[in-house]
């Protein structure tokens, strides 16, 4: 055969050859890394898995039961399982709570379902911390998903997971009346949205291995009414070897509206609603009444004053069941002195509360009346009688001089509301966590990134600071997936949570686990009480010590020591 019958032979397989490379390079190029399908102790279950940037990835699973239906007024028991490979890929049902407007319901009673998101790099990743999300809504309502718009869901772990690189475990719990409804006895005890929470760490603690997470880094965090569920659940002796770390939002088991010390007479209030006996034939009777009727029978007071402020209407609520909770709160402190804790709140937590009981604070025409401030502290200094509530009003106003703009009159009442329901009960959290503790780290934090609806033209003031709900955004990374909503800012401030939060889901160190952060958050101990400030400024200067100390000595202190009345 000539040379020239040769070239072409040459040239056909140097062809072949480069098509070849350049097909295992498109075919690694759309390689997905996946965990595929995943074997549970219930059965198989496939998510779905996604491209989030270069050579990343994210498996999500949505819908993974992870207790059976529950039983009415009942704890939650195992799953039984199911044939086949479960297809997780839609959010589960809210469990069945009042709507906003409390006039009807939605949701499931079939709802102890969670969701997991798992990040992965070039390989499938094994080992990751975990972080599971309780949800918050005063014990009344909310999702595992959260509140969503078009599709985008509040509570969707992508962000968290993907740039912290760790697993987020959304789940559902039982609220209202069938999940905190309570005779105050053996019939029925009540806190069975705690159980079905503490079921779901149980669950993640069994079963995340095959999903890649270390279940022996597991990180519980929420937010309000779910910041004082995490709290419930590091000082129940129930998960004990199974929380390693923990982060409380906006809530803490010592809040005011987080315990209800006396709820048999609202179960009997909610009792007559559905033409139930109040007798020892309550709970039977109860426990086979329509669970739509029972529900709308669990609705709160909204109308409020002054003198009968909304916080206290909160009475569906965790109770001292001898079981979940063998004890008060204060004294549970020891079961949480291996974990690592975070607690703070938003500098005014307490305004979308005390807003509605004084609606002045938020009009940029009409005066607030000192005498509000007055009623207020009364209402919440009740069981301390009128020396109580004088005192009170003395500690808040002795900034006010003689003659107190109408600005810092409103700001009062919202610093006495952010006190009473968030940031004192907070405080003490924390110094009890850090005197009980013994390998368990302690910090604290103070949230104050300005609300972005405050201005001239809007319902809030000007000067109006971080409300409650106003972290979560920030939390789970929303001024990056949906960035046309926020400015840089926004952003800086959402790489610094991300950072300091799963970090410390990392480590217990805020500080150390592969982000970089701001400034160092120094720990907190009752001698020097340190804490950082969180917001799109966050600098050296962001550290401080003895937090309203003034305020936590009045609450704790100065306002104990007085004796207690009935009533006047």
């Amino acid at each position: 055969m000539s040379c020239g019958h040769l070239v072409p032979t040459v040239w056909s397989v140097r062809m072949a050859k480069l098509e070849i490379l350049v097909l295992v390079a498109v075919a690694v190029f759309l390689e997905t890394v996946s965990l595929g399908v995943v074997t549970t102790e219930g059965g198989r279950v496939q998510g779905e898995n996604f491209s989030v940037g270069y050579r990343r990835y994210v498996d999500r699973f949505r819908g993974i039961p992870f207790a059976a239906p529950p039983k009415r007024f009942e704890k939650p028991q195992r799953h039984p399982g199911w044939d086949g490979t479960l297809k997780a890929t839609a959010f589960a049902r809210r469990c069945l709570q009042l709507n906003l407007l409390q006039i009807d319901t939605m949701g499931d009673e079939d709802c102890l379902y969670l969701n997991i998101w798992v990040p992965h790099g070039t390989t499938v990743s094994t080992n990751l911390p975990v972080m599971v999300w309780i949800y918050g809504g005063a014990f009344l309502l909310g999702g595992s998903m959260g509140a969503n718009f078009l599709d985008i869901y509040l509570y969707d772990g992508q962000e968290l997971a993907d740039r912290g690189n760790v697993i987020v475990v959304t789940l559902g719990y039982r609220v209202g009346s069938l999940g905190f409804l309570s005779t105050g006895d053996s019939s029925m005890p009540g806190n069975y949205g705690l159980w079905d929470q503490q079921a779901a760490i149980a669950w993640v603690y069994r079963n995340i291995r095959a999903f890649g997470g270390n279940p022996s880094n597991i990180t519980v965090f929420g937010e309000s009414a779910g910041g004082a569920s995490v709290s419930f659940q590091t000082l129940t002796p129930h998960n004990k070897g199974m929380i390693r770390r923990a982060i409380s939002q906006s809530g803490v088991a010592l809040c005011p509206w987080a315990v209800n010390r006396n709820p048999r007479e609202y179960a009997e209030q909610v009792a007559r609603k559905v033409n139930c006996p109040t007798d020892s034939r309550m709970a039977a009777c109860l426990k086979m009444a329509d669970p739509k009727a029972l529900t709308l029978a669990g609705s709160i007071d909204i109308i409020s004053s002054p003198d009968k402020p909304i916080v206290n209407n909160l009475v569906l609520a965790a109770t001292i069941d001898g079981d979940f909770l063998p004890d008060e709160p204060q004294n549970l402190f020891h079961n949480a002195a291996a974990i690592d804790y975070i607690a703070g709140a938003n500098d005014m937590d307490g305004h979308l509360f005390i807003a509605l009981d004084v609606p002045s604070i938020n009009s940029q025409l009409v005066d607030t009346d000192p005498n509000d401030v007055k009623r207020v502290l009364a209402a919440f200094t009740k069981e301390k009688g009128s020396i109580g509530a004088t005192k009170a009003y003395s500690t808040y106003t002795s900034h006010w001089g003689s003659n107190p703009s109408r600005e810092t009159i409103k700001k009062t009442v919202v610093a006495i509301g952010t006190d009473y329901t968030f940031l004192i009960p907070t405080q003490t959290a924390l110094y009890l966590h850090a005197e009980a503790a013994t390998t368990g780290r302690t910090y604290s934090y103070l949230f104050s990134e300005p609300n972005r609806m405050g201005g001239l033209l809007s319902p809030y003031p000007s000067w109006m600071g971080a409300d409650h709900t106003d972290d979560l955004q920030f939390v789970f990374g929303k001024p990056f997936s949906t960035p046309l909503g926020y400015w840089d800012s926004h952003r800086n401030l959402s790489g610094y949570m991300i950072a300091y939060w799963t970090n410390f889901a990392k480590t217990g160190d805020p500080n150390s686990g592969g982000l970089s952060v701001p400034v160092t958050w120094p720990r907190f101990n009752s001698n020097t009480h340190q804490f950082l400030e969180l917001n799109h400024d966050t600098n050296s200067k962001s550290v401080g010590n003895q937090q309203r100390l003034t305020y936590v000595q009045f609450w704790t202190r100065d306002l104990q020591s007085l004796p207690t009345v009935a009533s006047e």
